[in-house]
Protein backbone atom coordinates (compact mmCIF):
# COMPACT_ATOMS: atom_id res chain seq x y z
CA UNK A 1 0.00 0.00 0.00
CA UNK A 2 1.43 3.41 -0.97
CA UNK A 3 1.99 5.95 1.77
CA UNK A 4 -0.52 8.78 1.53
CA UNK A 5 0.66 12.38 1.40
CA UNK A 6 -0.81 14.66 4.06
CA UNK A 7 -3.70 16.79 2.84
CA UNK A 8 -2.81 20.37 1.95
CA UNK A 9 -5.13 23.09 3.19
CA UNK A 10 -6.66 25.40 0.58
CA UNK A 11 -6.59 28.28 3.05
CA UNK A 12 -4.16 31.16 2.84
CA UNK A 13 -2.78 32.09 6.24
CA UNK A 14 -2.97 35.73 7.30
CA UNK A 15 0.82 35.94 7.55
CA UNK A 16 1.29 35.27 3.84
CA UNK A 17 -0.11 38.58 2.60
CA UNK A 18 2.60 39.35 0.04
CA UNK A 19 2.42 35.82 -1.35
CA UNK A 20 -1.31 35.74 -2.13
CA UNK A 21 -0.75 36.64 -5.80
CA UNK A 22 1.74 33.79 -6.12
CA UNK A 23 -0.78 31.29 -4.72
CA UNK A 24 -3.45 32.48 -7.15
CA UNK A 25 -1.00 32.31 -10.05
CA UNK A 26 0.07 28.77 -9.03
CA UNK A 27 -3.56 27.58 -8.91
CA UNK A 28 -4.20 29.02 -12.38
CA UNK A 29 -1.00 27.47 -13.74
CA UNK A 30 -1.96 24.07 -12.32
CA UNK A 31 -5.44 24.27 -13.82
CA UNK A 32 -4.12 25.36 -17.22
CA UNK A 33 -1.53 22.57 -17.30
CA UNK A 34 -3.55 19.75 -15.70
CA UNK A 35 -1.20 19.59 -12.70
CA UNK A 36 -2.54 18.64 -9.25
CA UNK A 37 -2.55 21.80 -7.12
CA UNK A 38 -0.87 19.82 -4.32
CA UNK A 39 2.26 19.62 -6.50
CA UNK A 40 5.09 21.82 -5.31
CA UNK A 41 6.78 24.15 -7.81
CA UNK A 42 10.08 22.47 -6.89
CA UNK A 43 8.63 19.15 -8.13
CA UNK A 44 8.27 20.46 -11.69
CA UNK A 45 10.74 19.35 -14.34
CA UNK A 46 11.65 20.15 -17.91
CA UNK A 47 9.41 22.35 -20.03
CA UNK A 48 6.72 22.64 -17.36
CA UNK A 49 9.27 24.03 -14.89
CA UNK A 50 10.48 26.51 -17.53
CA UNK A 51 6.88 27.59 -18.22
CA UNK A 52 6.27 28.17 -14.50
CA UNK A 53 9.47 30.20 -14.09
CA UNK A 54 8.59 32.34 -17.13
CA UNK A 55 5.01 32.94 -15.99
CA UNK A 56 6.15 33.73 -12.46
CA UNK A 57 8.74 36.25 -13.64
CA UNK A 58 6.21 37.93 -15.97
CA UNK A 59 3.30 38.06 -13.52
CA UNK A 60 4.99 38.56 -10.17
CA UNK A 61 7.22 41.54 -10.78
CA UNK A 62 8.58 43.17 -7.67
CA UNK A 63 8.40 46.94 -7.46
CA UNK A 64 11.75 48.52 -8.17
CA UNK A 65 13.43 50.08 -5.18
CA UNK A 66 14.09 53.73 -5.67
CA UNK A 67 16.97 55.43 -3.97
CA UNK A 68 16.87 59.18 -3.24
Amino acid sequence: MAEEKPKVSNEIAEGTGQFDARFVLWRRFCADNNIPVETLPSDLTGETKDQWEKLKSEQLRRPESREP
